[in-house]
């Protein structure tokens, strides 16, 4: 596609005597920068080469979910699907009280099945945020129990209570099998981010090769979800995602219908060093898909941002206004006053007419 203002695809100066520029002075900005962004060879290589080479995609899809429906009837329906396609799947399940309840969910479950003691935990899974974690029954890494299977009669027993038995303030219920795509452990930092204490790596449980189940209490109503994530490679120029096929196909049809799928690109070969986070739709960050053609992008946009009263005052806007500083001083409430329909509180309400 070729770039604004260019001939043949190539970028063309931008001239003071455009006809854009002559109508509107402060575009020739605007126009500045959009030709310094196409005439960036190592933007315009990564480019070229998107438009040939393959992309990893992981495709979140949100299934319609009923607080009508049982739990325990959900579940057996996505792990009928699973049978259906002949998969065993691992399934990874979270039961977890609340910060302050009156009492434990987890208690009443150890009542009824005292050979899930050593799935209880609570480990915080954030301990650099101080964080401290939920009591909760879990396979989990944080769990003695971790990467443990129990009987699914077992969780059979535990979902058909909930909520009036087992009210559990958080309860997540995982399936994954190899189809889906590589596992990914919860709470794992995406590779390539760097770390720290506000690590933007930290990837959200819904982007989990696999299909998910949550049902959380809320002020209102309980609030449920279904969602499925699977990893596919695309090419670049394709105009359709690719459909499930196989086993994988009849276990998304046992989840319902969808209501929207989001599409997710993952990094193919990743440099050294920690690469610039980008955020997803469902809140984790991942690094970028392309880490040359975003370390273009912002090298102009630190120059643009550093050089921004210089550009506001080349374009010599018709405007004398304050500024922050003076707004925000002891003087705020006389300029205030001295400008047209503001008070010393802020702006004036108009007057009624009905008066």
């Amino acid at each position: 596609m070729p770039c604004f203002g260019s001939e043949h695809g190539r970028p063309s100066p931008v001239g003071e005597s455009s006809p854009l520029t002559r109508v509107f002075p402060e575009a020739r900005i605007l126009l500045q920068l959009h030709h310094e962004l196409c005439s960036n060879s190592a933007y315009l290589s990564v480019r070229a080469q998107r438009k040939t080479a393959a992309m990893r995609l992981a495709l979140l899809t949100t299934f319609a979910a009923s607080r009508k429906e049982p739990l325990v009837a959900m579940m057996d329906r996505v792990h009928q699907g699973f049978v259906d396609a002949e998969l065993q799947p691992f399934i990874r399940f979270n039961f977890a009280d609340g910060g302050v309840v009156s009492f434990s969910s987890v208690d009443r479950v150890l009542k009824r099945h005292p050979e899930l003691e050593r799935f209880v935990t609570e480990a915080s899974p954030a301990p650099h945020l101080k964080i401290p974690g939920a009591r909760r029954l879990s396979n989990g890494p944080l769990s003695q129990g971790a990467n443990a299977a129990i009987p699914y009669a077992t969780l059979q027993s535990i979902a058909a209570g909930v909520p009036r038995s087992f009210p559990f303030h958080h309860l997540a219920i995982h399936f994954y099998s190899p189809e889906f795509g590589e596992p990914v452990v919860t709470g794992a930092v995406a590779p390539g981010v760097g770390t720290g204490v506000m690590a933007m790596g930290v990837i959200a449980p819904e982007m989990i090769a696999g299909v998910l189940i949550n049902d959380n209490w809320w002020v209102n109503a309980r609030q449920r979800s279904l969602t499925a994530c699977r990893f596919t490679e695309v090419e670049l120029g394709a105009k359709k995602l690719p459909a499930p096929t196989g086993p994988l196909a009849r276990v998304v049809a046992a989840c319902g219908k969808a209501r929207k799928t989001v599409q997710a690109p993952l990094p193919g070969t990743l440099g050294p060093g920690p690469l610039p986070g980008v955020r997803l739709p469902t809140g984790a960050a991942i690094p970028s898909a392309d880490p040359e053609a975003l370390a273009a992008v912002k090298a102009i946009s630190v120059k643009y941002r550093d050089s921004m009263a210089e550009i506001v005052a080349r374009a010599g806007l018709p405007h004398d206004l304050p500024g922050h500083a003076e707004m925000s001083g002891d003087s705020a409430p006389l300029l205030r006053n001295q400008l047209p329909g503001c008070n010393s509180t802020g702006i004036r309400r108009p007057a009624r007419s009905d008066r």
